[in-house]
């Protein structure tokens, strides 16, 4: 599972100064511009320790938060979420940014909110860049790494000086640190999923929140990590063959314990007190594009009245709601050239029997099948079927979003919360990511009927 907006899944690549421009000069316009700026929300004037703040802030605050990191990572890049990496216990955990933190405490007037805005994005990026100024301090050759593995080990130390110098050392800083030195070998050459493998093993979990490793620890972790290179390290050159992850999918498919759920998790309907999906597009997709919100509610009207008369799950149901999505003139067609996502590091095949198997797939969620499953199963499975069948040139995550919505609504029951289930995305080759999936439905299923009791 990939939280889509979250900074700790960046890669070099993906935040590289010299592969992204950015101007700083500009960049208090270009907020301005962008489509959240205009609908900052008003903070309540009540005391922090209020349960009606915490309301707001998961209600309000964080979604048009997630706003503005979707709006500028579209305008700049995916370097660009790490806006919202505060100090200490911010959006995300041990961060280097000191002008945000949270909304909060950095949502006030829309004036002071957007300069935060724009003072933290500068922030980060001036860290990147400083970032590469010190990666380039040291440049290496892996292949002749055991004649400069005391340079490798001076600069991990420093990397790690500088990281516990910027964050702090305070909640989860360790994980920005791993990050660093992570980018630091995928500067020079080390394959990335080896880096990360190098430098878990050289930390070996010492590192802690709230506490600043001594010398004697920064040395030992500069040391083995420096000691573990290898000129094998390297990235591959070759290109590997191309997957079809489409494919990979359904083999998942067939193998994952979709009976795993819990027992909070059953099938009755319920009526939350609030519509959560409804919610959650005003909030989000609101703070947005009033058009782009506008478009997923009806979907979502269109949507329920399909479920309430027992409508069968297809790519024409999916081709329907998926009309008002987008705000076509026509129909979306089912896609006619493989697809690609996650930045192209997943590719969706096609082939003439791609929609009819789709359609079978998608028919596997009602309740009255040879293999019956539980409903968070069988919603947690169209779902990811939408995703990884990618049938639409766009908007292949809110369909998705939209076919969970029907398959749970056909059977009673919907959410008062669905923040777990937006702004994720999930992997075609791991089984694990389903039974995640599955996990936060149930979550939310158990919350509203509690909710919905008291």
């Amino acid at each position: 599972m990939i939280v889509e907006l979250s900074p700790h899944s960046l890669t070099w690549d993906d935040v590289d100064p010299a592969r992204h421009f950015f101007d700083s000069a500009s960049a208090s316009r270009v907020v301005r511009s962008l489509g959240p700026a205009l609908r900052v929300p008003s903070r309540p004037d009540i005391p922090f320790g209020d349960p009606a703040m915490s309301t707001w802030v998961w209600g309000e605050g964080e979604p048009w938060a997630d706003a503005m990191s979707h709006a500028l990572a579209e305008r700049y890049g995916r370097w660009a979420l790490g806006w919202r990496w505060a100090h200490d216990e911010g959006d995300f955990d041990g961060g280097p940014v000191g002008n945000w933190c949270c909304p909060r405490d950095s949502i006030s007037t829309p004036q002071e909110t957007l300069d935060r805005v724009v003072a933290a994005l500068c922030e980060w990026r001036e860290w990147l860049e400083s970032l590469a100024g010190w990666f380039d301090a040291y440049p290496f050759e892996l292949t002749e790494v055991g004649d400069q593995r005391i340079v490798w080990e001076r600069a991990a130390r420093n990397l790690i000086l500088h990281v516990t110098d910027r964050t702090g050392c305070g909640s989860g800083w360790h994980g920005h640190c791993r990050q660093v030195l992570t980018w630091f070998l995928s500067r020079w050459g080390v394959a990335p999923d080896r880096a990360q493998e190098l430098v878990d093993e050289a930390i070996g979990g010492r590192f802690a929140s709230w506490t600043g490793p001594d010398p004697a620890l920064v040395e030992d972790v500069a040391q083995r990590l420096a000691l573990s290179l290898r000129p094998d390290d390297g990235a591959r050159s070759a290109e590997p063959a191309p997957q079809d992850h489409l494919e990979r999918w359904l083999v998942v498919r067939e193998n994952v314990p979709w009976h795993e759920v819990s027992q909070d998790s059953l099938d009755d309907p319920v009526a939350p007190s609030l519509d959560g999906a409804a919610e959650d597009v005003r909030a989000f997709d609101g703070a947005l594009d009033p058009a782009r919100a506008q478009g997923l509610l009806t979907a979502l009207e269109v949507l329920r009245a399909d479920a309430a008369r027992g409508a069968g799950l297809d790519f024409e149901l999916l081709q329907r709601w998926q009309h008002h999505v987008l705000g076509s003139t026509q129909p979306p067609p089912f896609r006619d050239l493989p697809a690609f996502a996650k930045g192209g590091r997943e590719r969706y095949g096609i082939g003439p029997d791609t929609r009819a198997r789709l359609d079978a797939c998608l028919a596997e969620s009602g309740r009255h099948v040879e293999r019956p499953l539980p409903l968070i199963g069988r919603a947690a499975r169209a779902y990811l079927d939408v995703c990884f069948f990618h049938p639409f040139d766009d908007g292949n995550a809110r369909a998705a979003f939209l076919a969970l919505v029907f398959v749970l609504a056909r059977e009673g029951v919907a959410l008062d919360s669905v923040s777990l289930l937006r702004r994720v995305s999930f992997r075609a080759d791991e089984p694990q990511d389903a039974l995640i999936l599955m996990r936060y439905i149930g979550r939310h299923l158990s919350q509203t009927r509690h909710n919905a009791t008291s």
